[in-house]
Parts: C-alpha cells; sequence; structure tokens
C-alpha cells in the first residue's frame, strides 16, 4: 500500500509538468543501486539527504564575497544557496519543472565551496590543481560526505557539476538553477557591497536600477520574470536580451569593481590564501594531525587528501587551525 504513495506521485510528474521537464520516474538513476522509497521520489530523497549532511550546514560559515564578516547581516555561502533554491523554485513553478531536482541541485550546488570564498578555491588551485568549486562539489556528494557519498541521482549529480554560467547541464532544471545563481550573487553581492560602503550607487549606471529595480527583492523579481516569460511553453530556459543584457552588465561592473577591483577586499584575500597555503603545506608533512578519514584516503593520494580537508572547512575552523598551530599561546 504505501508503495503506491511514490507510484502516485511519479504519475501525478506525468500528468502535470512540462513535456521538457525532467520526470522522476524516467532518471537515470544512481551510482550504486538500491531499493527506492515507498514514499518519497527520487528526487526528494536527494534533496533531504543534501539538506541533513555536514557539509550543507558548513557552509553557513564559508565566506561568500566578503571573508568572516563581522556583521550579522552580510551573505555567507549559506544564504547564498538559499537564495538560490528560492529564486530556482519560482522558475521552476512557473514553468512546469520538477521542483523537487530543480531544490536539490540549488541547495547541493555550492557544498565544495572552500573556506574564504573564490579566494580559497583559487588558493587550492595553485598547489592542488585542477580544483573548481562545482567538480569538489560532485566530490562531495559521491566520496567525501559520509565517507562513502550520498549516492545522488545522475540528474542531481550533473546539476551541481554544472552550475556554472559556461557549462550545459542536461536537464532544464539544471538549466535553472544556472541562472539562479547568477541572478542570486549578483543582487545579494550587491547589497552587500553597497551596505559595506566598499561601492556606491554612482559606481553603477542609472538604467541599472531604472530598469532592474531599485531594491534586490525588485531586481530579482524582474530577473526571474523576465526568465519565466521568454521560456514558458518553449521547452527552454531562457532570458530576454534586454533584462538578460542589463544582468550581464550588472555582472561585469561587480567583476571589475568588487571580486577583482576592491583594493582593500585584494588584501584580504591574499592573506586568506597565505592561510590555506601554509595549512597545506603543514598536512602534507604531518598527515597523521588530519582526522582518521582523511589519513585513510589519503594512500593513495594525499595531496588530494589534504586538498578535501582544507576545501571542507569553515573560514572560522581554518583560521583556528592555523592559530592553533603557528600562533604562539600565551601560559597561564
Amino acid at each position: 500500500m504505501l508503495n503506491n504513495i511514490r507510484i502516485q506521485k511519479e504519475a501525478r510528474e506525468k500528468q502535470t509538468l512540462a513535456e521538457a521537464a525532467a520526470l522522476s520516474a524516467d532518471t537515470a538513476g544512481r551510482l550504486k543501486r538500491e531499493p527506492d522509497s515507498d514514499i518519497y521520489t527520487c528526487y526528494e530523497t536527494d534533496r533531504g539527504r543534501i539538506i541533513y549532511s555536514k557539509a550543507f550546514r558548513r557552509l553557513k560559515h564559508k565566506t561568500q564575497v566578503f571573508i568572516s564578516p563581522q556583521s550579522d547581516h552580510m551573505h555567507t555561502r549559506l544564504t547564498h544557496t538559499l537564495e538560490v533554491y528560492d529564486i530556482a523554485d519560482r522558475i521552476a513553478y512557473a514553468l512546469d519543472l520538477n521542483r523537487d531536482l530543480t531544490a536539490a541541485i540549488a541547495l547541493g550546488h555550492d557544498l565544495g565551496h572552500a573556506p574564504f570564498g573564490h579566494a580559497g578555491e583559487d588558493a587550492l588551485n595553485e598547489f592542488c590543481p585542477p580544483f573548481e568549486h562545482n567538480a569538489q562539489s560532485l566530490r562531495v556528494v559521491d566520496v567525501l560526505e559520509g565517507g562513502s557519498g550520498l549516492n545522488l541521482t545522475y540528474e542531481v549529480r550533473d546539476g551541481i557539476l554544472n552550475h556554472r554560467s559556461a557549462n550545459s547541464p542536461a536537464t532544464l532544471e539544471g538549466k535553472v538553477v544556472n541562472f539562479s545563481d547568477k541572478i542570486a550573487y549578483v543582487n545579494h553581492d550587491l547589497d552587500d557591497a553597497l551596505g559595506a560602503g566598499v561601492l556606491t550607487k554612482a559606481d553603477f549606471p542609472e538604467e541599472i536600477f531604472r530598469e532592474l529595480g531599485e531594491s534586490s527583492r525588485q531586481r530579482i523579481d524582474t530577473m526571474i520574470e523576465d526568465i519565466v516569460l521568454h521560456s514558458m511553453g518553449k521547452g527552454i530556459v531562457v532570458k530576454g536580451e534586454e533584462i538578460g543584457g542589463l544582468t550581464s552588465r550588472l555582472r561585469d561592473i561587480l567583476f571589475e569593481k568588487l571580486y577583482l577591483g576592491s583594493v582593500a577586499k585584494a588584501r584580504q584575500e591574499e592573506k586568506a590564501k597565505g592561510v590555506l597555503k601554509t595549512l597545506f603545506e603543514y598536512f602534507i608533512k604531518h598527515p597523521e594531525e588530519m582526522p582518521e578519514e582523511y589519513i585513510v584516503r589519503g594512500e593513495g593520494d594525499m595531496p588530494r587528501s589534504v586538498c578535501d580537508y582544507i576545501a571542507g572547512m569553515t573560514d572560522n575552523y581554518a583560521i583556528e587551525k592555523y592559530e592553533e598551530i603557528f600562533i604562539p599561546h600565551q601560559y597561564l
């Protein structure tokens, strides 16, 4: 009898979702075969596995843009992830796509992000190439989490790996997350930069705020509506030329003046890179001081195992480890 609950959900998807949507019943499967749930579809199962993972919880103390912010109102990697989920869910709902698959991809897309944001990613790539956070996110769900991975479906894994703008996910749900990631970060990074006084509205053309909206909420709504209106009934996910162009222009300005052009931010990022480089060199020489699971895994490739350990650290933990190892402690 219970088995009918999942079957009924799968049947409902076939009746209500768009023709181009990914159906739970048609999944390409998992890396390791396992029995189907009596109640949950495969994508519901994946969503739950991600939310209850340790890697997901650690996102609350990982940098989005500003390293170890003191303000309670600055975005972290976790708040970014939740905003990507919200944006993607609203687009998927409007386009009759699979919301459970969309949610799982959105919630898992940044699980592999290093501490200190993209500065940390750049640092790890210098001494343990290739390191890209999307590939590391896939490694987290395939191998690292819980010691053996989460055994997610192909469609979720594909969406996590291909959530970056230059990549092409296999599903429309993955494409939605791809767009939603950009919508989320250009808006909350703009808000954080303005709030911190790093940038002012004068740094941007007036039409950005006039056409997209004065507030983050208005701009996000404008961008969502643009994608929905240009994609509905077409079996594709696209953005309009005008709003899409302004979104890209906003992103370009943020890259020029914030991500790459802020001297104060760059100074902090160099310090962060130095912390990770020093930790990497230390644990390569002293692997026995890592948790047991990383020591065992590193027998075949210790640099990759050290990289896994550091990539999983939060900003706070990386700083604490650095201080514990390299800063003299006072005797009481």
